[in-house]
């Protein structure tokens, strides 16, 4: 998508002392969905470490006087109050509760506080109008509920609404469209925040794609990780499929894989669908991708090496894939994670008498990638891009949810 050329990078600002990077505070109201305001309880609030994704320490605050009443008639009340919202690095609004009210003064003043002091601010579908009320999205583009968007655009001019995407990434100010796009948003914060593999394993407990394109692909779309069906292990594919994982660095194809299981090449190809619901050339591609992706943020090889260290028979043949299904070259890529990654002394671990885990950076800088999804493409260009083995049928790309600051994600939520 073509950004607004008035628009240029929003400042980002450094988090003051008292916050926390590692703390997201939640802002609830009376009257609000209660699915929208369960999603960044369920992702941030939930210590999943045994899974391998990072800890984040949860403050549910309540924007008004309570109980909270919610869908149903259920009532909440939040363990904090708004003043807990200062020692936050990062501050969600999940929902609003009607779009014709203005949000309580003191709760506007406590995200323009909080945004002022660098942290990150956070809307969820109608959570939007809680932003633009504060004046937080003025100037910036912003999504919200396609429903929702002609109201927001008219009664907020300086907003830049887009109601065609899932959520709209633009630095320190984040925002999503209805519903289960703030799933979406908020997979897309722990990628930035810890990696591609983190936000992939929370995709899979959350049961969930760890990213979503536009209609016209979220049927197409699959997980890109190491992640297969529990029943493999029991499976004569078991041990192919793992001698492929350990090999990675190794130039082999689909039929050098067959010929490990003892299988003619189609009979290989129809049990290995059969059992990932994959094509081998598709899995094998992916592995490669991801295997990159690790390497890029976590190493300090050129990508010539990273290529020859995924098993690509060229920097050209892992360019392509890795274009086609991430939206961005691996030099971008990298640069990008990095960019919301600064080695610095204050990224460190807590020095507070709270303790936790090691905390990183949640802010991003606003900068844009010019590609959105990973349409299918033929299996011809897959083999002369260097993956190597021959193919049957076209195959459905395989796109990640690792996105580059500032990117958007398409769709109406």
């Amino acid at each position: 998508m073509s950004q607004d050329p008035s628009h240029g990078p929003a400042p980002v600002r450094k988090l003051t002392a008292r916050r926390r990077r590692e703390i997201v505070a939640v802002l609830l109201f009376g009257g609000g969905p209660i699915f929208e305001s369960s999603i960044p309880l369920s992702v941030f609030g939930v210590d999943r470490q045994d899974a391998g994704v990072p800890r984040y320490r949860l403050l549910v605050c309540a924007g008004e006087e309570g109980p909270l009443r919610t869908t149903g008639g259920l009532e909440l009340t939040a363990p904090h109050g708004i003043d807990a919202i200062a020692r936050a690095g990062t501050v969600v609004v999940p929902a609003w509760r009607s779009i014709t009210q203005p949000p309580p003064a003191a709760a506007l003043e406590a995200l323009r506080r909080a945004h002022q002091e660098g942290a990150r601010v956070m809307g969820l579908c109608t959570g939007a109008f809680v932003l633009a009320a504060a004046g937080l999205l003025d100037g910036r583009p912003a999504t919200t509920h396609w429903m929702y968007a002609p109201t927001l655009a008219k009664r907020y001019p300086a907003v830049h609404v887009d109601p065609r995407e899932l959520f709209v990434d633009d630095g320190d100010i984040l925002t999503s469209a209805g519903t289960a796009a703030g799933i979406d948003l908020c997979l897309h914060v722990v990628r930035s925040d810890h990696g591609a593999e983190a936000a992939g394993a929370l995709a899979r407990r959350l049961v969930v794609p760890p990213r979503r394109g536009n209609a016209a692909e979220v049927g197409q779309l699959h997980r890109l990780d190491r992640s297969l069906p529990e029943e493999i292990g029991t499976d004569p594919l078991a041990e192919v499929v793992a001698w492929a994982l350990e090999h990675l660095h190794e130039q082999f194809d689909v039929e050098a894989l067959a010929a490990r299981a003892y299988m003619s090449r189609r009979t290989f190809d129809r049990r290995f669908r059969a059992l990932t619901g994959s094509a081998p050339l598709q899995w094998l591609i992916t592995q490669r991708v991801l295997q990159a992706q690790r390497l890029l943020e976590n190493s300090e090889f050129s990508v010539d090496e990273v290529a020859a260290r995924c098993g690509f028979r060229s920097p050209v043949a892992l360019r392509g894939h890795f274009r086609r299904q991430l939206g961005a070259s691996p030099a971008t890529y990298r640069a990008a994670y990095r960019a919301r990654r600064p080695a610095s002394p204050d990224a460190g671990g807590l020095d507070g008498p709270e303790g936790g885990p090691p905390s990183v950076p949640l802010r991003m800088p606003p900068a844009r990638s010019e590609a959105h999804g990973a349409p299918g493409f033929p299996d011809a260009a897959l083999v002369a891009a260097g993956a190597g083995g021959a193919t049957h049928g076209r195959p459905r790309a395989e796109a990640y949810a690792a996105r580059v600051p500032g990117q958007r994600g398409h769709g109406a939520g």
